[in-house]
């Protein structure tokens, strides 16, 4: 069940980024290559440690992860194409001031004459020129392409958004579920030390062997190994925190929020689908991508459509500032594209290819969009009955070790029973730990697969204290 939540977590993350990392609960996470799992620290480092909700970690994320810093570029860098697209559509307008000395030889230019070499003379001349495409259907058809473009990669700002709540939130989850270990640890070694006592006492009054000591003295020295592991795997759970929210790696926290179970608010499978394909972000932005290809497979179709641009010019030209005289050029001309050795074909057969390619990832994308809500639904409701099971056998091994004490106590049993009986609380306290933090990241992964994590997902968690 924890794998398998988490296999989900990261295949949603990997819609809109590459994120290769394996997560997997209740232990401290390896350093990912992937962007969102990094971030731009800023700010000084505190000298006291500092209080950190799961709302808290989720805003410094938003302002500081480095994988939505990188979207958010990559929008920029769309929308400077978008105004190259323009550029070809609007008016080009320039200036020049131009002063030369020349000398002309008539008879090169076909006029003979008894003195055919005229000059030295000057000639100023300033003129403003402007050249405008009147008709082009190719770049028109480009301009739409840049445009739907731009709006796919700020579906994929709103993407990265939500990826990056995900993330944080987990990394969140994962840190509480780490405290939660290394209270649970301790309270199972003051346990082992009361009964290392008990077996002590005992042995002296004569009434157990002493094997039941050693017994009890080699569960009490195993309780302080897991001690010492899960307080380091909870220490490298907060660096990696701090690291994807972007707090400085020397920055002491403590976490303020402990997520207890909370169910989720009562939704409609089918609903929620309906939703996610209207609010998905990479799923837009999928479907703007898709446009933006048929756009430029129109514009490689009518390359070879004649094109009218309007030229012209004004100024002033004379031999001197006081005698220049102004002068102007208007002209229109139609460009048509006889033979460019094949350039427009391999363009027409390139983004056909890309339309055709983008046409079948919307198809599947839909169907994926239906997979992750109802695969998200399912491991809600798994997490949730697990959770319940999981609170139940808590209830059942703590019995178990109360009743083994008993029995230790009154000299009717060996602390067999009592080391089996923690053994089995310390198994069961973990597999809540784990299911706890199951349900809670299902949730949250279910908001991400309705494109609504970053305003739903405190809701859907809930229960926060």
């Amino acid at each position: 069940m924890r794998v398998g939540i988490l296999a989900g977590c990261v295949l949603l993350m990997s819609l809109a980024a590459p994120v290769q990392a394996q997560i997997t609960p209740g232990a401290p996470q390896a350093p990912t290559s992937s962007p969102f799992f990094g971030s731009i620290p800023k700010g000084p480092v505190a000298p006291e440690p500092i209080a950190l909700s799961v709302k808290d970690a989720v805003q410094r994320a938003l302002e500081h992860n480095l994988g939505l810093l990188l979207q958010e570029e990559a929008a920029g860098t769309a929308r400077g194409a978008r105004w190259r697209a323009l550029a070809d559509l609007l008016p080009d307008l320039s200036g020049s001031l131009a002063g030369r000395r020349q000398v002309l030889n008539l008879e090169a230019f076909g006029f003979p004459a008894p003195n055919p070499i005229v000059g030295p003379f000057n000639v100023i001349d300033a003129r403003v020129a402007l050249s405008q495409a009147i008709v082009d259907v190719s770049a028109v058809n480009d301009l739409r392409a840049a445009k739907l473009n731009e709006q796919a990669e700020k579906y994929g700002v709103r993407s990265a958004r939500d990826l990056v709540v995900l993330v944080a939130v987990n990394l969140y989850l994962e840190t509480v579920a780490g405290a939660s270990r290394v209270d649970m640890v301790r309270a199972q070694l003051e346990t082992a030390d009361a009964l290392f006592k008990q077996a002590q006492d005992l042995k002296a009054s004569g009434l157990v062997a002493g094997i039941d000591m050693l017994r009890a003295q080699v569960q009490l020295q195993t309780q302080r190994q897991r001690l010492i592991t899960s307080e380091n795997d909870y220490e490298k759970s907060k660096l990696q925190l701090a690291r994807a929210i972007g707090l400085p790696v020397a920055q002491q926290f403590t976490l303020s929020d402990k997520i207890r179970y909370a169910p989720i608010p009562t939704l409609s499978l089918e609903d929620s689908i309906a939703r996610a394909l209207e609010t998905r972000p990479d799923y837009l932005a999928a479907r703007s991508r898709f446009e933006a290809t048929k756009a430029s497979a129109r514009a490689a179709n009518t390359e070879w459509f004649p094109t009218v641009h309007l030229d012209a010019d004004y100024g002033a030209i004379g031999q001197t500032v006081e005698t220049a005289h102004s002068t102007y050029t208007l002209g229109a001309s139609v460009r048509l594209n006889l033979f460019d050795a094949g350039r427009s074909k391999a363009r027409r057969i390139e983004t056909l290819s890309a339309m055709r390619q983008r046409e079948a990832e919307l198809a599947d994308f839909t169907s994926r969009v239906e997979y992750d809500v109802r695969a998200a639904f399912l491991d809600v409701r798994a997490a949730d009955q697990q959770l319940q099971a999981a609170q139940t056998n808590v209830q059942l091994a703590s019995d178990e070790l109360q009743q083994a004490r008993d029995r230790f106590a009154a000299g009717v049993a060996s602390n067999l029973e009592v080391t089996q009986a923690q053994e089995s609380v310390a198994a069961a306290s973990e597999t809540y730990i784990s299911a706890l933090y199951a349900h809670n990241l299902a949730k949250a992964s279910l908001a991400r697969s309705m494109g609504i994590a970053e305003s739903a997902v405190m809701s859907y968690l809930g229960g926060i204290q």
